[in-house]
């Protein structure tokens, strides 16, 4: 079983349709868009089918064909001769725009749009909602907001990454008979997990992965807590926590399995010293959770990434006010938007995929923009996309969680981007796996970890 699975950018589709014959792609995507809508719209009779003047409106026809073959009461409203009466109907479909629109929609479509999404009709999009581009999911406009979306040969960036993936739905993939392409972005499948390693016959405490934790102040003791113990659940084999000495009474409660070690509580060049000798016996090292934003720390975080030759990933207030900088050694930077959109100097949420990329090539290292669709760039590649977790991820701490699980699968030795994009999927599965969903806390992903991982 395939780890990922293609995501199509518009010109990646056309690549894909290149040489074949276009009305029989049509009359293909037509009747399987009617198919899935019917699957979809099970039961519903009145069906009014909005569609524009290219290939996606050619689809919709196509489809409307199919749908009065099936005896569904069809109307269609064709918005290229100017027409605007949805009627009253039990669904409607959006075969407006295709894969290829991108910009803002003008004055008259964003109208229509807002008559459809007004409407108390379901609402099926054919391959994606109008007003999101397919190619990155961004929202310039108006957009269609869909129940459910049929999408041809492959899923689209633009139904899987955020903003997009709200106004898509449930995704139905339809084959048209295209041969499959490699394309620059990924949907990172669960089947990665089986490619993280686990403890062997021969390991022992050391070489199963030794993670060292750098944050805590008082406060600010869960998530040093949260992130040591996700290392531990993510099948590390020692785990040490590196925290301020005014901390180690509350960890010392609160962490059985884990090694602590005091740093002095006005953190600086000592603290430095005392971090490097305890990484020597590290694989990989997760800085900042609950580390605190004084200057001690500042010059901590500065130190550290310059100078700790192992894997390190860069989380909460280790990215305050982070430099780029020449890393001696992988760097995993884990920012949520607001995070973000600090170190870029601009606002990332309507425009995640592009802001990713630019923060991996600013930051020459690995970044993952946590969120419904976890993004994780790395330099001079494409974007992979996890997006199978639950809305129950939206609390506190599971940010810390999935730090110590992106160390734990560095110290086992994993390359940065699919580490990263391994721990998604983790944490990920685990939000699906814990008995919880609404109340969900961030200690209760860590406990389905081990099912998550197969153990």
């Amino acid at each position: 079983m395939p780890d990922f699975e293609p995501l199509y950018t518009a010109d990646e589709m056309r690549a894909a349709e290149a040489g074949h014959d276009v009305d029989t792609l049509m009359e293909r995507a037509g009747a399987l868009a009617a198919e899935a809508g019917l699957q979809e719209m099970h039961g519903l009779e009145t069906w009014s089918v909005v569609v524009g003047g290219g290939a996606n409106g050619g689809d919709g026809r196509i489809m409307a064909r199919h749908l009065e073959a099936k005896g569904k009461q069809v109307r269609i409203v064709d918005a290229k001769a100017g027409e605007r009466d949805l009627g009253d109907p039990d669904v409607i479909v959006d075969a407006l725009f295709g894969t290829g629109f991108s910009g803002e929609p003008r004055a008259d479509a964003a109208a229509l749009i807002d008559r459809i999404n007004r409407s108390n009709a379901r609402v099926f999009a054919i391959d994606v909602p109008s007003g999101i581009d397919a190619s990155t999911g961004e929202k310039p406009g108006a957009a269609v907001e869909a129940d459910a979306t049929v999408t041809f040969h492959g899923r689209k960036v633009g139904v899987v990454v955020a903003p997009g993936r709200f106004h898509a739905g449930r995704v139905h993939v339809a084959d048209i008979g295209l041969d499959p392409r490699d394309t620059e972005h990924r949907l990172v499948l669960p089947e990665i997990l089986r490619t993280v390693p686990h403890r062997g016959d021969r390991d022992n405490k050391y070489t199963a992965g030794h993670v060292l934790v750098v944050g805590g102040s008082p406060g600010l003791s869960g998530a040093p807590s949260l992130t040591a113990s996700a290392a531990l659940r993510a099948d590390a084999g020692y785990v040490t926590v590196a925290a301020r000495e005014a901390v180690l009474p509350v960890l010392e409660q609160r962490l059985v399995e884990a090694v602590k070690r005091p740093l002095p509580d006005k953190l600086g060049d000592k603290a430095v010293d005392a971090v490097l000798e305890l990484a020597a016996k590290a694989s990989a090292v997760a800085l900042g959770p609950g580390l605190g934003r004084d200057e001690g720390a500042k010059t901590l975080v500065r130190r550290l990434l310059a100078e700790l030759e192992l894997p390190l990933v860069v989380d909460a207030d280790a990215l305050f006010e982070l430099e780029p900088g020449d890393w001696p050694a992988p760097r995993v930077l884990t920012p949520h938007e607001g995070e973000l959109k600090r170190l870029l100097g601009h606002d990332v949420a309507e425009r995640r995929l592009a802001a990713v990329r630019e923060a991996a090539e600013r930051f020459n290292c690995v970044v993952v923009l946590k969120g419904a669709d976890t993004l994780v760039a790395a330099p001079g590649r494409g974007v992979l996309v996890s997006a199978h977790g639950q809305p129950s991820l939206a609390t506190a701490g599971t940010g810390d969680v999935l730090t110590g699980i992106v160390a734990a699968f560095l110290a086992k030795g994993m390359e940065p981007q699919r580490a990263a994009a391994a721990a998604a999927a983790a944490q990920q599965r685990a939000s699906v796996l814990a008995p919880q969903r609404a109340g969900l806390v961030a200690s209760d992903l860590i406990e389905a970890l081990p099912r998550a991982l197969g153990g």
